[in-house]
């Protein structure tokens, strides 16, 4: 058999990713805070490079029930320092006290940023180790040294670990009281007669048990609600026009500027290759920052146009809508529209909110199409909410008080909404209520 080399031609397409493209895919999945922070960092070691904020003189006014106009976000930097009034100050003050390094403390600031008004943690640990970069071992031992501070139960992930901190720490936790706690969900059933059971004692002893349970706090952070909170500015505002319809735009005093310094090029004699290319890097970084803002723009534009009946009548108004509706209408790919939604956030008359609440499926054709699946969870919490606690509404109650407003749903997915909602079964609302009045 006879070899012989052969010389072939040819042509292939392929997308190569390299680091100035993965750089302003990045972009796209910042805040505008988030945003500042990086050009920041790259004016300390960039001589060509500064950042200016597009500060405004007259900021666009929020519709009227928003509680307040865009002009407040320009005052950001002047509110007054809550203090321990602020349950996010009083929490980031005994953070610091702890004198941990740098490390430990970017891990608690992201155990920070997921405490809820309530105190507990809305995050789960693999969530926070993912965004912390850290290791689930120093999650969890993170989790437990800020789980000792003040109050008793902050941080904790469900009600009985926010009950059993409490307990722990006024010395409430007996071998009685950890089997209460262990058996919520029966307290919930108002089960009493199994509970005793389960425990091993008389109902005598059981109720000063509970009564010892109706005594502790779940929601620690409660007590703070009232102080001002830490507020982050919203990436884009909504402003109602004075002849009708809406307006978006960007938020001038949070949107970072990149200005490149031509200029001081020719100031610089020496390292010419290396002052072109910290200049060629700053031209580039300008172009991406501004290719940045024009997409958020336009995705926030068109669901602006998408979803004018939210903005004039609320969450229960929200229709159907999926990021390939907006991604085809803008002229963009998908995972862009993905990757903007989840980082930035839109002033609404209804308070700030990220761009993804805004997608939602529809409802099975098969059920009227009423409307979108948020929009019915929506109209689903606020009936609950003003039920009569003795006598609340049941699955099928729901269905035709639903059906009476116009909005068609079958029974199963009412339920189902309903546990997605995690509100318990009219059953267990009515056990719950009955307790409440018993102890």
């Amino acid at each position: 058999m006879h070899f012989s080399p052969v010389i072939l031609t040819g042509q292939r397409q392929s997308l190569v990713v390299n680091q100035q493209l993965q750089q302003a895919i990045t972009f796209l999945q910042m805040s505008n805070a988030e945003l500042q922070a990086f050009i920041e960092s790259h004016a300390d070691e960039n001589p060509f490079v500064s950042l200016k904020l597009r500060h405004t003189g007259d900021a666009p006014r929020l519709p009227s029930g928003s509680g307040g106009t865009a002009q407040d976000w320009d005052r950001i930097s002047a509110l007054p320092d809550p203090g321990a009034a602020s349950l996010y100050a009083h929490m980031a003050q005994q953070i610091a006290a702890l004198g941990m390094g740098t490390q430990d403390m970017a891990l608690a600031e992201v155990f920070l940023e997921s405490l809820a008004p309530s105190g507990w943690l809305e995050a789960p640990l693999d969530d926070i180790a993912l965004r912390s970069g850290a290791s689930m071992d120093k999650v969890e031992t993170m989790l437990n040294r800020l789980q000792k501070l003040d109050p008793a139960g902050v941080f904790a992930r469900d009600l009985a670990e926010c009950l059993r901190l409490q307990a722990a720490e006024q010395g409430l936790l007996t071998p009685l009281f950890a089997k209460v706690l262990d058996n919520l969900q029966m307290v919930g059933n108002a089960d009493l007669q199994g509970l005793c059971r389960i425990c091993g004692v008389e109902m005598p002893h059981l109720r000063a048990a509970l009564r010892d349970l109706r005594g502790l706090d779940p929601k620690p952070g409660a007590r703070f609600e009232q102080a001002p909170m830490p507020i982050r500015a919203p990436d884009l505002l909504v402003s109602q026009l004075p002849q009708g319809g809406w307006r978006l735009e960007l938020n001038n005093s949070t949107m970072p500027a990149v200005m490149v310094r031509d200029n001081e090029s020719r100031s610089m004699r020496s390292g010419a290759d290396y002052h072109a290319e910290r200049l060629s890097v700053a031209r580039w970084l300008s172009r991406a920052v501004q290719y940045r803002n024009q997409t958020v723009l336009k995705i926030g534009e068109e669901i602006l146009r998408s979803q004018r009946a939210f903005f004039k009548a609320g969450p229960e108004h929200l229709r159907p809508m999926i990021m390939k509706d907006i991604a085809d209408a803008v002229g963009i790919h998908e995972s862009t529209v993905s990757r903007v939604s989840n980082a930035v956030t839109i002033a609404t008359p209804y308070g700030v909110m990220p761009l993804k609440r805004f997608f939602s499926a529809a409802l099975p054709a098969q059920e009227g199409n009423s409307g979108s699946a948020e929009a019915v969870r929506n109209r689903i919490r606020k009936l609950i909410q003003s039920e009569t606690p003795t006598r609340p509404h049941s699955d099928e109650g729901l269905v035709q008080l639903l059906d009476k407003e116009g909005v068609s749903v079958a029974r199963r997915t009412v339920a189902k909404y309903r546990e997605q909602l995690g509100i318990a079964t009219s059953a267990v609302r009515r056990r719950q209520a009955m307790l409440s009045s018993q102890l």
